[in-house]
C-alpha cells in the first residue's frame, strides 16, 4: 500500500501544479528594445505619491458636515489638475498595485507563491528607466524597486519591519515619518553639492510610500475615524511637501505630481480580492503637462458615485491601474517600461497634439515589441508545419499599421493617428494573449486523460481489493508483455515529439503522465469484463439509481463551493436520512438528536462570513458554554462504570478545562486592550503560545477509551480556537463535534439495521485495541453513503463560517492574540491552523467511524478519494484566468481547495490516528490493567 499512496500523492501534486503552468505561468517576455517619445518632455521631474489601502470614496466623499476629507487635494481636482479612478486588479495587494503603477504590467498569480516580498520575476519600470529616483516607505515594497533596477541609481529610505504594528496607538506616524524625512532630505541637500545637483538633473523621480493608511485600515476598519483622521494627515503631508518642493525649484512649473494608491480595502478592513471597495483607488494628477480641469453639464458612469461626491460637473477620466506607468514616462520623457501593457491616458496631457500622437506611436510600437518577442519565441519552439501564427497580426500587416500611423503623422492628421495606435495597442495585446495561452488545449487534454484514468484505476482497486463482486482471474503474462510494450512505445513517441519542440520539462510530466496511469487500468481489463456481466445479472434499475443518487451528492458538493447555502440543503437532508431508512424505529432518542444536531449546523452556512463585525462577548459566552459541557460529561464519565480505567486519567481534563478557561478570559481582556489603544498585553501573548503549544501535549495524555479520547481532543483544539476567534464562528466546532459524535452512534445502528456485525459496547471500546482487529469485513453499498458523509462534513468545516476560498474573508483579528505586527507568514499560519482545527474534529470522527465499523480505513480512504477527484476534475474545467479578477481568484482557490482536500485528507486521515491511538506515558501509574 505505500506504493499506492506516494502514487497518490505524486499524481495529485502534478495535477495541482499543473494549473499554475496551465492557466497563470509568468507572461513577462525578455529581449525588447526601449522605446521613447523623440519629443523634450512636459516635465523634468514627477512626485508619486501612493498612499497604501486608500480607497477612491473615502478621499473624494464629503463628510457628515459636507466639507470634504482632504481639502488641499479637493481645491487641486476643482483647480488645478485631472482625477478620475483607477481600476486595479485582483489580487489587490500591495506587490501587484505597485508593479502595475511603476512597471505597468499585472503581476501574474504564480507570484502568489513568492509571498509578493522579493523580485519573483525581472522587470523593468519607471525607476528603472529615470536619470534618479528617491523613494521613501515601507521595507517590504521599496527594496524590489531597487533590486530590479541596473545601476545604482534608485536609492532607498525604509523604517523598520517592526514599526508596522496593527496594534499601535497609532499608524499614521508611519506617514509623518516619510513627510519629515523628505522634508529633511531637501534640507541637506542645501549644503551637499553632488546630491544639490543630482536633484537638479531631468527625468527624475520622488516617490513617497504612505502606509498608514493601510494599516489603520487593518487595525480599525476604513470607517473608522483613526482611518479618516489619518487621510487627513496625508493630506496635510501632501500640501506641505508639494509647497516645499515648488519653493526649492523656484516655482519653475516643471514639476508632476501623482496622488494615487496601489488598492482599497473592504468596510472590515481586508483587501486581496475583488469587491469594488478593493479595485477602486483614486488618482489625482497635477502640475507640469497635465490638464486643467474640464467643466462638463453632463457625464455617464454606471455608478452613482459622482453625485455622492458631488462632483458631477468636474470631468471624471478614469483609468487602468498599468495606464498610470506610460503616464508618468511621457510625462517626464523616459522609455516607457519594457513589460508594460499600459495604454497612455491622452485626456491627462496638455501637451501638443503632435506629442500626443508621438506618444501613442511609441507606447504602440513598445507593446508590439512585447508580443513579435513573444511571437518568436512560440514560433521556436513549435515544429513548422503546427504553427498557427495570429491573424490579425501577420507581418505584412504590422508594417501596413506602422507606415499608416507615419503618414497620418506627417499629414498632421492628429486624432486618426492616435485611434490607429489605439487599435494597434488592442490587437497586440490580444495576440499577446493568444501565445501565451497557446498549448493550453493541449496540456489541459492531456491532464483531463490522467485525471480520467487515475479515479477509474481507484475504483477498479476498491472493486478488486475490498468487494466481493469479482472472482480472482488469473493474469496472462503474454497478453501483459505486450500491453506493457505497447504503452512503453506510445510514451516514446510522446517524449520524443517534445524533444523535438524544445519543450519545457513539466510539459514532459504532464503528457507521459497518463501512459502509465491508462497501462494500470487496462491491465485490469479482465476485472472490468467480470464487473461488466456481474452488474448486469444486478437490477439495471437500482444500479442506474445508485449512479444518479452519486451524481447528484457531487454535484450538491461542487455547488456549496459557490453557494454556502447548499450545504444548509444538504444537512436539512441529513436531518432525514434516519426517517428515510427506518433508523429511527430501532433508536429513537438518537435520531431525534441527530436531526437536531443537523438543523442547528446548517444555520452557520447562512450566516454571514466570519470576521465582517468582531464580536468578542460570542466568544466568551462560546467558552463558558464548553466548560458547562465539560462539567456535565466529567460528572458522567466518573458516574459510569468502566473497569479499565484509572480516576488518575481523569486529571488531564481539569488540566484542559483550565485552559479552556484561560482562553475565554484571554481573548476578552487582549480586545479590551486593543480597543483603549495599549496594545497587546504580553502576558496574554505568552499564555496564548503556551496554549497553542501545550493543548497536543495534554491531548495526549488522556486515556484511549473512545468517548473519552474524542472529548480531549475537542478540549484541547476548543482552548485554540477561541484565541483564534473574533465572533460567532467560536461555536461552531461545538456545533459539528455535537454533531460528530451523534454520528458515531448512528452508524453503529446502521450496521445493525444492515445486519453486518455485532454492536461493540462504545463504552469500553478502545481506540488502541482496534488497531489489532484483523476481521475486516467486506465493503457494502452503505460503505458509499459512510464516504460520502465524510466528504460532505469535511466540505462543512471548510465553509461552515466563511469562505476561506477567498483572500478577503480573512480578517487580521482573529489572531490578536498572538501578535499584532505585520507578518503574512505568521498570520497565514496561524489562519491555516484555525481553518485546521473543525477539519481535525470531522477527521477523528471518521476514524473512529472506520473502527467501530470494523473497515480498514484504506478502503473507506479509497472511496473518498474517488468522490474528491470527480469534484476536482469539475473545477479543473471551471478555471478561469479571464474576466472579473473576483471569478479568477475564487476559480483557482476552488482547484486548489479540492486537490489539496485530498492531499489534506491523507494527512488528517494519518493525523487522526495518532491523535486517537497514541498515548504518552507521563501521568501512567506503574500498574497496568490487561
Amino acid at each position: 500500500i505505500p506504493v499506492f499512496i506516494l502514487a497518490g500523492l505524486l499524481v495529485h501534486f502534478v495535477f495541482l501544479v499543473s494549473i499554475f503552468d496551465i492557466y497563470f505561468s509568468s507572461p513577462l517576455v525578455h529581449g525588447m528594445t526601449p522605446q521613447q517619445t523623440p519629443l523634450p518632455p512636459p516635465a523634468k521631474r514627477l512626485v508619486l505619491f501612493v498612499a497604501d489601502g486608500l480607497r477612491a470614496d473615502s478621499l473624494y466623499e464629503l463628510d457628515s458636515n459636507g466639507a470634504p476629507r482632504a481639502p488641499y487635494l479637493r481645491s487641486i481636482l476643482e483647480n488645478n489638475g485631472s482625477w478620475g479612478i483607477s481600476h486595479t486588479r485582483v489580487p489587490t495587494e500591495s506587490r501587484p498595485g505597485h508593479v502595475a503603477l511603476i512597471a505597468g504590467f499585472y503581476e501574474d498569480v504564480s507570484a502568489v507563491a513568492k509571498g509578493w516580498k522579493e523580485n519573483p520575476v525581472e522587470f523593468d519600470s519607471v525607476f528603472n528607466e529615470s536619470k534618479y529616483t528617491w523613494s521613501w516607505g515601507s521595507p517590504d515594497i521599496l527594496p524590489m524597486f531597487a533590486k530590479g533596477a541596473t545601476g545604482d541609481h534608485v536609492y532607498t529610505f525604509c523604517y523598520a519591519a517592526e514599526s508596522e504594528d496593527f496594534g499601535a496607538e497609532d499608524a499614521a506616524k508611519l506617514d509623518i515619518w516619510v513627510f519629515d524625512h523628505v522634508k529633511s532630505f531637501f534640507n541637506s541637500s542645501r549644503s551637499n553639492q553632488t546630491l544639490f545637483s543630482a536633484l537638479n538633473e531631468e527625468k527624475v523621480v520622488l516617490f513617497l510610500h504612505l502606509l498608514g493608511i493601510d494599516t489603520n485600515g487593518h487595525a480599525h476598519r476604513p470607517n473608522s475615524r483613526e482611518y479618516q483622521e489619518n487621510i487627513k494627515q496625508v493630506d496635510e503631508g501632501v500640501q506641505e511637501i508639494a509647497s516645499l518642493i515648488d519653493d526649492f525649484y523656484g516655482n519653475d512649473g516643471k514639476t508632476a505630481f501623482i496622488l494615487t494608491s496601489d488598492h482599497g480595502m473592504t468596510d472590515w478592513g481586508s483587501h486581496g480580492a475583488g469587491h469594488p471597495s478593493e479595485t477602486l483607488t483614486p488618482l489625482i494628477v497635477w502640475g507640469a503637462g497635465v490638464n486643467y480641469p474640464q467643466k462638463v453639464t453632463s457625464q455617464f458612469f454606471e455608478d452613482n458615485f459622482l453625485k455622492e461626491w458631488n462632483l458631477e460637473n468636474l470631468k471624471r477620466l478614469d483609468v487602468n491601474q498599468a495606464d498610470i506607468a506610460p503616464l508618468m514616462a511621457s510625462l517626464i520623457g523616459v522609455p516607457f517600461p519594457l513589460n508594460s501593457v499600459g495604454t497612455l491616458p491622452l485626456e491627462y496631457l496638455n501637451s501638443s497634439a503632435l506629442y500626443k500622437a508621438e506618444s501613442m506611436f511609441t507606447n504602440a510600437v513598445q507593446i508590439l515589441e512585447q508580443f513579435k518577442v513573444k511571437m518568436r519565441q512560440k514560433k521556436e519552439t513549435t515544429l513548422s508545419f503546427l504553427f498557427t501564427p495570429f491573424k490579425p497580426l501577420s507581418a505584412s500587416e504590422q508594417i501596413n499599421f506602422l507606415k499608416k500611423i507615419r503618414l497620418y503623422i506627417q499629414q498632421q492628421k492628429y486624432d486618426e493617428a492616435v485611434s490607429l495606435c489605439k487599435t494597434l495597442i488592442n490587437l497586440a495585446l490580444e495576440g499577446l494573449s493568444y501565445y501565451h495561452t497557446y498549448d493550453r488545449l493541449f496540456l489541459g487534454l492531456s491532464i483531463a486523460m490522467g485525471f480520467v484514468g487515475w479515479t477509474t484505476y481507484v475504483i477498479l482497486v476498491i472493486i478488486k481489493a475490498h468487494t466481493n463482486l469479482t472472482k480472482t482471474i488469473p493474469t496472462n503474462k503474454k497478453k501483459s508483455t505486450v500491453l506493457f510494450y505497447g504503452f512503453a512505445s506510445a510514451g516514446m513517441i510522446i517524449a520524443f515529439f517534445l524533444l523535438i519542440q524544445k519543450c519545457p520539462w513539466t510539459y514532459y510530466i504532464y503528457c507521459l503522465l497518463p501512459v502509465p496511469v491508462w497501462y494500470a487500468v487496462v491491465k485490469e481489463i479482465p476485472v472490468i469484463q467480470d464487473l461488466a456481466t456481474n452488474v448486469l445479472s444486478l437490477h439495471v434499475g437500482q444500479s442506474i439509481g445508485f449512479l444518479l443518487v452519486c451524481i447528484l451528492g457531487i454535484e450538491i458538493l461542487v455547488f456549496s463551493f459557490f453557494y454556502r447555502s447548499a450545504l444548509t440543503v444538504g444537512l436539512l437532508v441529513f436531518a432525514g436520512w434516519p426517517v428515510i431508512t427506518q433508523l429511527w424505529i430501532q433508536a429513537k432518542t438518537k435520531a431525534l438528536i441527530w436531526t437536531l444536531l443537523c438543523v442547528l449546523l446548517a444555520i452557520f452556512p447562512l450566516m454571514p462570513v466570519v470576521g465582517r463585525e468582531p464580536n468578542i462577548p460570542l466568544v466568551i459566552a462560546a467558552g463558558l458554554l464548553t466548560l458547562l459541557i465539560s462539567f456535565f460529561s466529567l460528572a458522567s464519565l466518573c458516574k459510569s462504570e468502566n473497569k479499565y480505567r484509572d480516576n488518575e486519567d481523569l486529571k488531564v481534563y481539569f488540566y484542559q478545562m483550565f485552559s479552556v478557561a484561560l482562553s475565554t478570559y484571554v481573548v476578552g481582556s487582549t480586545h479590551n486592550s486593543l480597543k483603549i489603544k495599549q496594545g497587546l498585553p504580553v502576558m496574554n501573548q505568552i499564555i496564548s503560545w503556551i496554549t497553542l503549544v501545550s493543548s497536543p501535549v495534554l491531548l495526549l495524555l488522556s486515556p484511549t477509551f473512545l468517548f473519552e479520547r474524542l472529548f480531549s481532543i475537542l478540549l484541547s483544539l476548543m482552548s485554540t480556537y477561541l484565541l483564534l476567534s473574533t465572533g460567532y464562528e467560536a461555536f461552531f466546532p461545538l456545533a459539528l463535534f455535537g454533531l460528530m459524535f451523534v454520528w458515531i452512534n448512528m452508524e453503529q445502528e446502521a450496521l445493525q439495521l444492515y445486519g453486518l456485525s455485532l454492536k461493540p459496547k462504545l463504552a469500553v471500546f478502545n481506540f488502541t485495541c482496534a488497531m489489532d482487529i484483523t476481521q475486516f469485513r467486506q465493503l457494502h453499498l452503505d460503505d458509499v453513503r459512510r464516504s460520502f458523509f465524510f466528504v460532505f462534513f469535511i466540505v462543512t468545516a471548510f465553509f461552515g463560517t466563511g469562505n476561506i476560498a477567498s483572500i478577503n474573508s480573512f480578517d487580521p483579528a482573529s489572531v490578536y492574540c498572538f501578535l499584532t505586527v505585520f507578518s503574512p507568514f505568521m498570520m497565514g499560519g496561524l489562519l491555516l491552523l484555525k481553518v485546521a482545527i473543525p477539519f481535525v474534529l470531522v477527521s477523528c470522527a471518521f476514524e473512529a467511524v472506520q473502527v467501530t465499523t470494523q473497515l480498514s480505513s484504506k478502503s473507506l480512504f479509497l472511496i473518498v478519494l474517488v468522490i474528491s477527484d470527480s469534484m476536482a476534475l469539475h473545477f479543473f474545467f471551471l478555471v478561469k484566468d479571464y474576466g472579473s479578477w473576483l471569478d479568477i481568484g475564487t476559480s483557482i482557490s476552488h482547484y486548489v481547495l479540492v486537490m489539496s482536500l485530498t492531499i489534506f485528507m491523507m494527512v488528517m486521515n494519518g493525523l487522526a490516528q495518532l491523535l486517537t491511538t497514541q498515548r504518552l506515558g507521563l501521568l501512567r501509574r506503574t500498574k497496568h490493567h490487561s
